[in-house]
């Protein structure tokens, strides 16, 4: 005898920091996209239709299990709308089918990927006709009409296609100086390890140099060998070993890249085999950018940014803003005034010579001309940036599953009734919550604790005077998370 079949209810679809993302086939279907993508070029035409005169989207897609296919029944369904789709011939970095929709004045892109997640996601984002992440009230609305049924146009739309490359690795080069860089290869003096992590950032730096690099993990594996594209040290040891090895045995100097699953965010190796997040690359970034470029405007970071970064921007006499966590905050900013540099914890990192939008391959050349440059090791520019500041200090973030989202509810109530006023033996001396809630303590430590918005996860945040201390207060976030739920 057989029972009857449980009931599946997907997930909702929810926009979350930069797009809606959900297990393929499960959450992720060609249905619910069809349904997703026309009511967002909708709203796109809305948004933009009088400012661009246009009627074109721009749909794109990563190295995914079936992205491609997905991006065709993007194509085909907001051409079913009446739009007109100029529909990628290949995988590209998310930030290229930004750069597409400004530069090639449509209404935006709507872009197949889920970024740093594992294997069994994939996901969608949008994107506006300025090159940048859609504000939240273009998700929202897309999210408010998701129960209508998308309307047929009498005439549909065309669709035609495009290469995204060589226009966007040609803008790129006149922003770096890409003839110094050359020559720092060809002469021996630097070598380039970049790890693209399977991802669709693969073949970048070549097409952009034009010079020989050594890159990694470029094949297409939408398994993502058994990791997840996401540029942490734990899915790196390739990466860290071979650039270690090489600039223990070179005279010149060594620099690892590392690239999401989209190409939208970076991290770094230094020549002895160091890992450098963004928390690292930012203030390096800051100082070319602002010393040896001469360029000027306003720092934006978010409140998980490093406290080294506002002290370095204070030696240059730069501005500083905060925003919460996620990119689409920094854009907002970049849209409003001049940002020199905005950036997060998590990799991503854009510029006011750019697009507003985060792009790991111009981060990438702008660290390899810093290291040209100055002559320096990413890891001396690093230390001397420390000294010059005054101020060292050690970081690390852990993500705790939950049991529920029950347990997510009792944390904030616990956070809002009865926060800690003791963290890991030192005094809290401020909270501040304009993004989860920020613990400053006695000894210039903090801790950001944050829930995802869509998932029973605790974010824990921590930078202290060194890694002990780091070590120490995020175990006391976890027994402390753990007591409650």
């Amino acid at each position: 005898m057989t029972g009857s079949p449980v009931p599946f209810h997907p997930k909702p679809i929810v926009f979350g920091t930069d797009g809606w993302r959900g297990v393929i086939a499960a959450e992720f279907t060609f249905e619910r996209v069809a349904r997703v993508a026309p009511i967002a070029a909708q709203i796109l035409k809305e948004t933009y239709g009088e400012s661009t005169g246009s009627n074109t989207v721009i749909v794109g897609y990563d190295r995914r299990f079936m992205a491609e296919d997905f991006a065709r029944v993007t194509a085909d369904a907001v051409a079913a709308a009446g739009f007109d789709v100029l529909l990628s011939e290949s995988f590209a970095s998310t930030p290229a089918f930004s750069w597409a929709a400004k530069y090639r004045n449509a209404l935006g892109a709507i872009v197949m990927t889920a970024s740093h997640n594992p294997a069994k996601y994939l996901g969608l984002k949008v994107k506006g006709a300025f090159g940048g992440s859609a504000p939240p009230e273009i998700t929202q609305q897309i999210e408010a009409r998701l129960d209508t049924v998308p309307e047929m146009a009498s005439t549909p739309g065309t669709i035609a296609t495009f290469d995204p490359w060589p226009e966007f690795c040609a803008d790129l080069r006149t922003k770096a100086n890409i003839d110094e860089i050359r020559a720092a290869i060809a002469s021996g003096k630097l070598t380039v390890f970049v790890d693209v992590m399977h991802g669709s950032a693969a073949g970048g730096v070549g097409k952009i140099l034009d010079a020989p690099v050594h890159e990694l993990n470029s094949d297409r594996d939408p398994l993502f060998a058994g990791g997840a594209p996401e540029p942490l040290p734990k899915y790196l040891p390739d990466l860290i070993a071979q650039v270690k090895a090489h600039g223990q045995q070179s005279d010149g100097l060594t620099v690892g890249l590392v690239f999401d699953g989209d190409g939208d965010r970076i991290a770094a190796v230094d020549g002895q085999g160091n890992f450098l997040s963004s928390q690292i690359l930012i203030p390096i970034l800051l100082q070319h950018l602002a010393e040896r470029r001469g360029l000027r405007g306003e720092l934006v970071k978010t409140v998980s940014g490093s406290d080294l970064m506002p002290r370095i921007a204070q030696l240059y006499d730069l501005p500083v803003f905060e925003t919460p966590v996620g990119y689409k905050y920094i854009a907002d900013r970049m849209l409003e005034g001049d940002v020199l540099l905005g950036g997060e914890e998590s990799g991503g990192i854009g510029y006011n010579t750019h697009i507003p939008e985060r792009d790991a391959l111009l981060s990438a050349l702008y660290v390899l001309e810093a290291v040209v440059e100055s002559g320096q090791d990413l890891g001396d520019l690093y230390r001397s940036l420390q000294d010059r500041a005054d101020f060292h200090s050690s970081y690390d973030r852990i993500d705790l599953p939950l049991a529920s989202m029950d347990v997510r509810a009792k944390l904030l109530d616990r956070l809002a009734t009865d926060p800690p006023t003791e963290i890991a033996g030192q005094t809290v001396t401020e909270m501040t919550s304009p993004d989860g809630y920020k613990f400053r303590m006695a000894d210039d430590s903090w801790l950001l604790i944050r829930f995802s918005g869509t998932e029973p996860v605790l974010r824990l945040y921590c930078e202290a005077m060194n890694l002990d201390r780091v070590m120490a207060t995020l175990e006391w976030a976890r027994t402390w998370a753990n007591s409650i739920a």
